[in-house]
């Protein structure tokens, strides 16, 4: 028989498409017991011989190995990318990261053309290559959306995901409740109606983060019902990352205290990252991770909660990047539920979510098993029974450059930077995320992140509209590559509450990423790129570098 709450929602839909001249689809019966083995939905299993939680005192075994051979692979295609832009010496070679911001999906069709501008598969720029170079990425919000889309589909091109799933997608954006609500969006709507149902009937409550991301990874990811099976942990079992072929990717989200009514995070807030291996903090108050394949499980003092009791399929990869852009927590209040057209977003999927529960405040957050629960080594969060988190982009840090700025971790020594935040209401970025990074860094000790100038320093000396190198003279900080959108052949700055693009926008957008990754064909310009990622080799580098220096550098002396 069909369940109560998915016969409400077939028979909402069914008559929405009543009022459309088109024959409506056959309502299927759904044995209930069928709910319970949806690939949506978290199941039981038995616990690992390693530990589930471990204190964050360095990255895992996994992370460490899998870096150790992805390095050698970025190293040849550094130094291949390297001799074709001048005399760099090839004795070493440094670890080269890249992040993409928040920004809905001009972030990812930013990111989009910046990294096609740097993948040799996919371009013939003089920067082509540099992406085969990279060990880490790490994207938040819209930058997650990218990345997701990107590793979740086992890293194709940008190209690739253009053709065949971005234009037509985004085009038809089930993300408009006009789109959704139609008949052409019925079969969604009934799926993720299911999929919600299913996963409350197995114990796991429902939010609003659940119909928001399995929408989004409609247009995200490839595979059946939009990519339902598609793990975040599933990722290690990809070809290209058993191959060591791709950059380790990494999400950030940030911590909200939503079991205690609050909504919106201080700036001070926890920073969470996900991981193929692992998901945890390397903040105070956490300070721990723990294995990504068991999310989901309930631990207690680090140990199953019932003993061997583990539990498989929470990390849903559409939960997560859900969850990393999840922007509903700033309603702060029970949403309405509404399955109108004419309603906001949140109303509609709050709607979805009233099918299977009523309305509750904790429908705004992204809510995960906390597997910390009376662990001492986290005191912040040791009496909490479950996770709330909200947008990575949150508390204004924007850029996920936090995994790379801790004592105790990846030993990055550049990180390109691509900021398409919108500070502004001209919804270009004005170096407010990155200034609020290095704030929250040095209030949390961290000497990894170089000095950032003020927003007025900033926007008078126009590092907002041009490539901007950060630790120039700073030995002992990450160096920083940053890139902001700028919208050199195409109007860029769409606001991030655009949820629909046609395929002619897709693809200047993506055009527009290239010319930001190549800074529109500057001439020089990847010769003194060659010169930041070889920064800290000091005096091997060739002549020249010192012009690029003087360029494109910011000097901790040039504060005002």
């Amino acid at each position: 028989m069909v369940s109560q709450p998915i016969k409400l929602a077939l028979v909402a839909l069914c008559g929405i498409a009543a009022a459309v001249p088109a024959p409506a689809p056959a309502v299927v019966d759904i044995d209930e017991r069928q709910l319970l083995v949806q690939p949506y939905v978290p199941i039981p299993t038995t616990c690992p011989s390693t530990a589930l939680v471990r204190p964050a005192t360095s990255i895992s075994l996994n992370e460490a190995g899998y870096v150790s051979a992805r390095k050698k692979k970025a190293d040849k295609a550094l130094a291949a990318w390297l001799k074709k832009q001048g005399n760099f010496s090839n004795s070493s070679q440094p670890t080269v990261g890249f992040t993409s911001s928040g920004g809905g999906y001009r972030a990812l069709l930013c990111t989009a053309g910046v990294v096609q501008a740097l993948d040799g598969r996919d371009s013939n720029f003089t920067t082509s290559g540099l992406y085969q170079a990279l060990t880490y990425e790490a994207g938040l919000s819209g930058g997650s959306w990218f990345l997701s889309s990107l590793a979740g589909n086992n890293w194709p091109t940008v190209s690739y995901l253009r053709d065949n799933l971005w234009e037509q997608a985004f085009q038809n954006s089930l993300l408009v409740p006009a789109n959704l609500l139609s008949i052409s969006g019925l079969t969604e709507y009934a799926a993720v109606t299911t999929e919600l149902a299913a996963k409350e009937a197995a114990g796991y409550p429902a939010t609003i983060v659940d119909p928001y991301g399995r929408l989004l990874s409609y247009q995200l990811l490839q595979g059946a019902d939009g990519g339902v099976a598609t793990r975040l942990s599933g990722l290690t079992k990809l070809s290209n990352f058993t191959s060591h072929n791709v950059p380790y990717p990494i999400i950030t989200t940030t911590g909200v205290n939503g079991t205690g009514a609050q909504c919106v995070p201080p700036f001070s807030a926890l920073i969470y990252e996900f991981h193929p291996y692992e998901y945890g903090s390397w903040d105070t108050g956490i300070a721990a991770f723990s294995q990504t394949a068991y999310m989901g499980t309930k631990l207690t003092n680090g140990e199953p909660t019932i003993s061997g009791a583990c539990t498989a399929h929470y990390d849903n990869l559409g939960y997560i990047f859900g969850t990393s852009s999840d922007v509903f927590y700033d309603v702060c209040a029970v949403i309405e539920p509404s399955n109108s057209s004419s309603s906001g977003l949140q109303n509609v999927l709050e709607g979805i979510v009233n099918d299977v529960h009523e309305p509750d405040f904790q429908d705004l957050f992204g809510v995960y098993v906390n597997p910390f629960y009376k662990y001492p080594g986290s005191p912040m969060v040791k009496d909490e029974e479950v996770l709330t988190m909200v947008d990575g982009g949150a508390t204004d840090q924007n850029n996920p450059i936090w995994p790379f700025i801790q004592p105790a971790g990846r030993s990055v020594d550049v990180l390109i930077v691509n900021d398409n935040s919108a500070d502004n209401t001209d919804n270009f970025p004005n170096g407010t995320e990155i200034i609020q990074t290095y704030q929250n860094a040095e209030a949390a000790g961290l000497t990894l992140m170089p000095t950032i100038p003020p927003v007025d320093t900033f926007v008078s000396q126009g590092l907002n509209k041009r490539a901007t190198f950060f630790g120039c003279n700073e030995t002992d900080t990450v160096f920083i590559v940053y890139l902001p959108n700028v919208n050199y052949t195409y109007d860029s700055n769409k606001p991030t509450s655009k949820v629909q693009y046609a395929v002619a926008e897709t693809d200047a957008m993506i055009l527009n990423g290239n010319a930001i990754a190549t800074q529109n064909g500057t001439a020089g310009w990847p010769f003194c790129l060659g010169c930041a990622i070889k920064h800290k080799d000091g005096s091997g580098l060739p002549e020249g570098c010192d012009a690029c220096f003087e360029e494109y550098c910011y000097f901790q002396s040039d504060t005002t």
